[in-house]
């Protein structure tokens, strides 16, 4: 049940934000590796990207890639603040005097983290390079020309084997491991702190949503180099055995896009990103928080 709720909670929240999760995608591949100003930007800020989207590819577009978002935020959430919340639930993160141990949250909520986000990765490749499809005046990245979800899985298996389906996995990792423990430490931490010095009722949905909302900005800030390596990882064009053709690996793709793009390249689209995960951080957690208390209080 608790990995059940996990990923409900997670696939709530995704509904509302999967829109800026694409124009964040293709803010991130804007002018990937080229000097600034040397390239036109077709996406100005978030809510020019929106408009744009709009008007050059549809209305629709903005939900593109949602089937797989929908269906890796279900495995990997459902397996990553499952198991995070059993482990919390069990007491094992805790310290003698019932506190939260800070150092014990954010090595469980990495390692969750990245369990789910392994299993997930082939899914969450597939949502990236459906959200970058774009018109030919506003595209953005290598193009790829998917169908659907699985017609692309079905083709990179047959043209890369299993091993092309993980493509990018490696890369997706450290933005994982930093973006989960980050999350769900300052997410148990605040609402630790907030409930001793009893600014809240226990239990009540403002704890909930003022911890979500700390959460929020910290791992925007914590995750957005990483997460911009990762989407152009996953995106890069790939040679006939499936071996990307732009960067080597998420150190190689860290030091390209710095030097190329300088240090600001590597926080491309953070007001995409904070607006896509300020949410998505506040309504999964706040979801999760509040279907475990009522599971716990009135049906177990």
């Amino acid at each position: 049940m608790d990995f059940l709720m996990s990923g409900l909670a997670a696939c709530g929240a995704c509904l509302f934000t999967n829109p800026l999760e694409v124009v964040k995608t293709r803010m991130q591949l804007q002018g990937e590796l080229q000097s600034p100003g040397t390239y036109q930007r077709h996406y100005k800020n978030v809510f020019h990207a929106f408009i744009t989207i709009g008007k050059v590819d549809g209305l629709a577009a903005l939900q593109k890639g949602l089937a797989p978002a929908l269906l890796y935020q279900f495995l990997m959430n459902g397996i990553r603040l499952g198991t995070y919340g059993l482990v919390e639930a069990g007491g094992y993160l805790h310290t003698a005097e019932g506190t939260v141990n800070p150092a014990l949250s954010a090595a469980t909520g990495a390692l969750t983290g990245i369990t789910g986000a392994y299993l997930g990765s082939p899914i969450y490749m597939v949502k990236t390079h459906l959200q970058a499809q774009a018109a030919s005046e506003i595209a953005v990245g290598y193009q790829y020309k998917h169908q659907g979800m699985f017609q692309a899985l079905t083709d990179i298996a047959q043209k890369h084997g299993l091993v092309g389906l993980w493509r990018g996995a490696m890369g997706c990792l450290p933005r994982v491991f930093v973006g989960s423990s980050t999350q769900l430490c300052t997410f148990s931490s605040t609402k630790d702190f907030m409930t001793q010095w009893e600014i809240f009722p226990p239990q009540s949905w403002k704890l909930t949503l003022v911890a979500s909302m700390v959460s929020s900005i910290a791992v925007v800030l914590a995750m957005t180099p990483f997460d911009v390596v990762s989407t152009r990882l996953y995106n890069q064009p790939t040679d006939a055995q499936g071996k990307g053709l732009m960067y080597r690996g998420i150190l190689d793709a860290l030091l390209q896009t710095a030097r190329t793009e300088g240090i600001f390249g590597t926080y491309k689209g953070i007001g995409a990103s904070y607006f896509r995960l300020g949410p998505h951080t506040i309504l999964s957690l706040f979801f999760w928080d509040q279907l475990r208390i009522l599971y716990y209080t009135y049906i177990k």
